[in-house]
């Protein structure tokens, strides 16, 4: 298990969501990637911004990772948008991981509705990427609340490992009252799946609350790396801060976030809050996108890990 700490190198704000303004756009959540050309180190960032509607779907941009504050390209329109009227994800989608295996590319993506007495009800979906196309697999959610589950689930990240799916998610615990206002309680669980599309629930947190203060993780990232389970996630008591954990098994995890050794900038776009990490090896190097104020409306930065 490590015990040094990580240093990383900030090159601050790669994406400034003010470029989408115009068009009907704003905000940049939640960065997966993934490389389209490793010998140049050209990689595409997928985010999810909002449309007037408060709607969010799916866009990109392509940067170089030797440069990566010069945006090469930015998509105008979205990729993939909320579900029909009535389903799961009418209001909108977050895209959350990629899975490649035996031929066929997977989008897993939380799906959110409105609701009446709290703010909102999440649920997982799944999808299909072909021919540079996302397609549902169907309207309905592959992982949503039940009689175990009660309230919401989301943030879905899927590895293919050991011949299995395995997927680390947010289940949201419980609902309070607090200043007048519903406060919600999430953690990380833990399941299983041979197809990818049916899943068993292990049901206890992987993930969960170490102090009284804190309240809420989002997004966990896990790669699998020399035999050792290594996951980034943002959890907080107040704002959002990015942690660190590891597991032999992926079931039962130690908490190191003293390890991830990465705090707000002094000033500026993350001075308030480090939120949705996503980590990528290029070319040798280890870097991690994530998002900064205010859940991603500030936008996505970028920093690498020196060793």
């Amino acid at each position: 298990m490590s015990t040094e700490k990580m240093k990383w190198k900030k090159f601050g704000l790669i994406f400034n969501p003010n470029i989408i303004a115009d068009l009907g756009f704003s905000a940049s959540l939640v960065p997966i990637v993934e490389i389209l050309d490793n010998l140049k180190g050209i990689i595409r960032v997928y985010y999810s911004p909002r449309d007037k509607q408060n709607r969010s779907v799916l866009m990109y941009f392509d940067i170089n990772i030797n440069n990566p504050t010069e945006i090469l390209y930015f998509s105008k329109e979205p990729l993939f948008t909320g579900g029909n009227l009535g389903a799961f994800d009418d209001n909108g989608v977050i895209a959350c991981s990629f899975v490649e295996f035996n031929e066929k590319k997977f989008l897993y993506y939380q799906g959110w509705n409105l609701t009446v007495t709290v703010p909102f009800i999440s649920a997982i979906g799944i999808a299909e990427v072909k021919n540079d196309k996302i397609i549902r697999l169907g309207e309905g959610p592959i992982i949503t609340r039940n009689l175990n589950e009660p309230h919401s689930c989301a943030s879905p990240f899927v590895l293919y490992d050991e011949g299995i799916y395995k997927m680390w998610y947010v289940s949201l615990d419980k609902w309070i009252m607090e200043n007048g206002s519903p406060k919600h309680y999430y953690d990380i669980k833990y399941a299983e799946s041979q197809n990818g599309i049916d899943w068993k629930r292990f049901g206890k947190g992987v993930i969960s609350y170490e102090n009284d203060k804190e309240y809420a993780f989002g997004r966990p990232f896990v790669i699998k790396e020399n035999g050792i389970y290594k996951m980034w996630y943002c959890f907080r008591g107040g704002s959002y801060r990015i942690g660190y954990a590891e597991s032999k098994n992926g079931k039962e995890w130690v908490r190191k976030d003293d390890l991830m050794n990465f705090d707000v900038s002094n000033e500026g776009w993350d001075s308030e809050m480090l939120a949705y990490p996503c980590i990528l090896d290029v070319k040798g190097e280890r870097y991690l996108f994530y998002n900064g104020n205010d859940y991603g409306k500030s936008g996505i930065g970028l920093a690498k890990l020196e060793l």
